[in-house]
């Protein structure tokens, strides 16, 4: 848990202890230094993290709402798998939505977005060709929810957070030793270029192919991940 407790004193002074220790603990799900069907105890993790269990109690009630983890009673917090049929439904809804959301966008997004896209974009290349799991993660969330709020529904970008929170749990690190993480990242770049040239079947036919190799990419370090 060392990188987590790295990332707890990153964000010290910006926000309260309860949502530092809510960024660390999804960090330590998306690297997955918190393993799936694992159980882990609030006092446990608090010493790894420095601070008082009420703030890590707290934080894992707020992912367990979410269904991120689930409460094990007498024991702790139990960090839920996500199967290949939830996998599968979670894409759909993202492609439902975000497929002719995007695409509406084409040839509409100002200068100052586009500027703003693309340095997003380039932080998801530069962390995926540094293999730096939550830099990448943070960035690519960044960037799809800053671009889809571009079409004016903030329930909508809400809908698609939580998606991306619930499917992406683990199977990063073993995506980015198989190399899988670049090719990915570098589609952002291509999407904002058919984006700002108002190619909208070009962003359309991307947006979807990307989603579902993402969703292929997730399924393969998930399944790597559960044979280790």
């Amino acid at each position: 848990m060392a990188s987590t407790e790295t990332r707890l004193s990153a964000v010290a002074g910006h926000q309260s202890l309860r949502e530092q220790v809510g960024h660390a603990l999804r960090a330590a799900l998306v690297t997955g230094q918190l393993a799936p069907g694992e159980v882990y105890s609030a006092p446990t993790l608090a010493a790894q993290f420095g601070v008082s269990a009420t703030p890590v109690r707290e934080a894992m009630l707020d992912l367990a709402k979410e269904g991120l983890v689930e409460v094990a009673r007498n024991k702790g917090f139990r960090v839920v798998a996500v199967g290949e049929r939830e996998l599968d439904e979670y894409t759909d809804l993202r492609r439902l939505i975000e497929v002719p959301t995007v695409r509406s966008l084409a040839g509409r997004i100002d200068g100052a977005a586009l500027v703003r896209l693309r340095s997003q974009a380039e932080a998801i290349v530069t962390a995926a060709v540094a293999g730096d799991l939550i830099g990448y993660i943070e960035a690519d969330r960044s960037f799809h929810l800053d671009l889809l709020a571009l079409a004016g529904n903030r329930h909508l970008v809400s809908m698609i957070a939580e998606l991306r929170d619930r499917s992406r749990l683990y199977g990063l690190g073993a995506l980015a030793e198989a190399g899988g993480l670049t090719g990915s990242a570098q589609e952002h770049l291509v999407l904002l270029d058919h984006l700002a040239a108002g190619s909208a079947d070009a962003a359309e036919q991307l947006i979807s192919h990307h989603l579902g190799h993402v969703r292929t990419l997730w399924s393969a370090a998930s399944r790597k991940t559960a044979a280790g």
